[in-house]
């Protein structure tokens, strides 16, 4: 994880020059390529000691922004915190420990979703909650069969 130097200089451009290093066109591209990993790990990646989860967290939404695909980005998030915190997939029982578990990631979430989405991210936490994808269940990517169920593309 960072230690400090993150915040150092210009750390938009040394982000892209990073991905760029690694052979794409942009940090969307970079992230689409690891679907399940952690901002941090993708961070770490780019530069363990100098670029922080939360600016790779916002590069991605510019780039969403961007390409009118905040929607998407959203999910995008939500597999990424659902692999971390439930890496064997939707626990098959909520007890205290498994229902942690999932408000931590949903808490996570929700955090990192803009302000233009926190209503239907919301809404699609409670129906996660409500209605239990089948035990094991981890989405492996953005476009998810159940996610894009719950969250689908509105943008034009």
């Amino acid at each position: 994880m960072s230690d400090g130097r993150a915040w150092e200089g210009n750390w938009r451009v040394r982000l892209i020059e990073r991905v760029r290093e690694r052979g794409y066109d942009s940090l969307t591209a970079f992230a689409n390529a690891r679907p399940t990993a952690s901002l941090v790990a993708m961070a770490d990646e780019l530069g363990p000691n100098d670029i922080a989860g939360v600016q790779v967290l916002s590069g991605l939404l510019a780039e969403a922004e961007q390409r009118k695909q905040v929607t998407r980005f959203v999910r995008d998030v939500l597999v990424r915190m659902l692999c971390k915190s439930l890496p064997d997939g939707w626990p098959a029982v909520l007890d205290d420990a498994n229902r942690f578990k999932v408000a931590k990631a949903l808490g996570s979430w929700i955090a990192y979703t803009p302000e233009t989405h926190k209503e239907r991210a919301d809404k699609a936490g409670d129906a996660l909650l409500a209605t239990p994808p089948p035990p094991g269940w981890r989405p492996l990517g953005p476009d998810d069969e159940l996610l894009l169920t719950l969250l689908p593309d509105e943008e034009a």
